[in-house]
């Protein structure tokens, strides 16, 4: 499933998160908070994540989830990693070297949540990119997803996400005009298994439309219940 979320945030809730992310922001090496193999692919600035900054963009984007049904939906979350947020800049050598970029990589399968120490973990089914960037005004940075259905690229506005399955290769393409702000994030599902969450996904959507166009049923009422029922039997506590 590669599922734009349109307007997470609000135009409000972009400007804001912008203004934390300007010159005053705590930016460190990307490198230093990816796996052993993908250090070697990041290049980009990241946002120090113990930052007042990151803290306070960190429950801008919680409270966006929260109130945005298609993602609880598709994500069906049991755990939600912090967000993270990182910027990739064009060369200030006017194309002498290459702009910051994220070549392929897979995200990690098991994270660790922050300020547990080694005490708790969490898996990785779902990445989530929020772009805080109008696609205007930069070139290049376009997120590429090598999914099952297809290679896809996705350029997106400001305040709309991609949710994606985590075991996806996928890249951040060299930005070679401007400046490139987002944040990420990880979900573990309570439905490890991608193509049952789509099949819950397709029901569940489908069920709002039903209702949508006839009200509620005898029908809608039994569907209801089968997906309750494989949720029920496919979700994991």
């Amino acid at each position: 499933m590669l599922l734009p979320l349109k307007d997470l945030l609000t135009p409000e809730e972009v400007r804001q998160a912008r203004a934390r992310l300007g010159a005053q922001a705590p930016w460190v090496d990307g490198a230093g908070t990816a796996g052993g193999q993908a250090a070697a692919l990041k290049h980009n600035r990241q946002l120090q994540q113990d930052s007042d900054a990151s803290r306070g963009l960190q429950a801008l984007v919680a409270q966006a989830l929260e109130r945005d049904p298609l993602f609880i939906s598709a994500a069906l979350p049991r755990q939600v990693l912090p967000a993270l947020f990182n910027r990739y800049r064009a060369p200030a050598d006017g194309g002498q070297t290459m702009g910051d970029h994220y070549g392929r990589h897979v995200d990690n399968a098991v994270l660790r949540l922050p300020g547990t120490g080694t005490a708790q973990w969490m898996r990785g089914d779902l990445s989530c990119t929020v772009f805080l960037s109008d696609p205007d005004s930069y070139d290049g940075g376009e997120l590429v997803v090598h999914h099952s259905t297809g290679t896809r690229a996705f350029k997106l506005p400001a305040g709309h996400a991609l949710l994606y399955p985590a075991s996806t290769v996928h890249e951040v393409t060299p930005v070679t005009r401007g400046e490139r702000l987002a944040g990420f994030f990880w979900v573990q599902s309570l439905v490890a298994d991608e193509s049952r969450r789509q099949i819950l996904f397709d029901l569940d959507m489908n069920l709002l439309r039903l209702r949508a166009r006839h009200g509620d049923s005898a029908e809608t009422t039994a569907l209801s219940g089968v997906y309750h029922n494989l949720l029920r039997q496919w979700s994991q506590l």
